[in-house]
């Protein structure tokens, strides 16, 4: 993560709270708005900067200077018109990268519409990955990329150890690449061809969704290898 980017929030629900919070933490600069008072003021330390706004008021949006922030996060989901304002401001006023909190697909399709750079449907992301894991119990964690990629966690069976990765053949059998290996209290980042799988290794793999599942799938029916 880039520590010396300016982050802005704007709405502090569970879900605004959680991302400002987290960002706040790993050393990051983040303005963090809401309406709420009370809000604002149990939120004060948690964040570089906490300031009540009321991201309807749109001169009150335009004060708050959102073109100098790197990443604008519009993170309320209650009301749609002020969401999709506050995109449209912070997309005119030169932010470089706005993401916009959606409940559903057809508000994602708007906010796409409008400009903003990512859309995220924290709900359906997390029931999916919640989903995923109940499907198939051999992965470790999952991440959605986007509609067709994704990044997993996978632990390494027995009858992968001893074996080089250039052996195994992940990427030429099913389309996957491996980008890391958490071995015990260490990571390897974009590990060599010639790196031996060892027991108790997690393998963190990108790529297509249908390739994720199919390799999970074969694994747990033991037909990889």
């Amino acid at each position: 993560m880039n520590k010396d980017k300016q982050f802005a929030v704007l709405g502090l629900g569970r879900f605004g709270q959680s991302l400002a919070y987290t960002l706040f933490e790993n050393g990051c600069n983040v303005l963090a708005c809401d309406h709420d008072y009370d809000i604002v003021q149990e939120f004060s330390s948690c964040a570089t900067h906490v300031v009540q706004v009321d991201i309807t008021d749109e001169n009150a949006v335009e004060a708050l200077g959102l073109g100098n922030y790197d990443v604008v996060i519009i993170a309320t989901g209650s009301d749609m018109n002020s969401s999709i304002m506050a995109t449209l401001i912070a997309k005119e006023k030169g932010a470089k990268y706005v993401i916009a909190r959606a409940e559903n697909l057809l508000q994602k399709k708007i906010f796409e519409k409008i400009g903003a750079d990512r859309v995220v449907l924290p709900e359906l992301e997390m029931g999916i990955k919640f989903a995923t894991g109940l499907i198939t119990s051999n992965l470790v964690d999952y991440i959605n990329l986007s509609e067709e990629y994704s990044i997993a966690e996978i632990n390494a069976i027995k009858d992968w150890f001893g074996k080089s990765i250039f052996k195994l053949n992940i990427r030429a059998k099913f389309g996957l690449n491996i980008i890391g290996i958490k071995r015990k209290k260490k990571m390897i980042v974009l590990p060599e061809p010639k790196e031996i799988i060892c027991e108790g290794d997690i393998l963190i793999i990108i790529g297509l969704n249908t390739d994720i599942e199919k390799v999970s799938a074969n694994k747990e029916n033991g037909e990889i290898f």
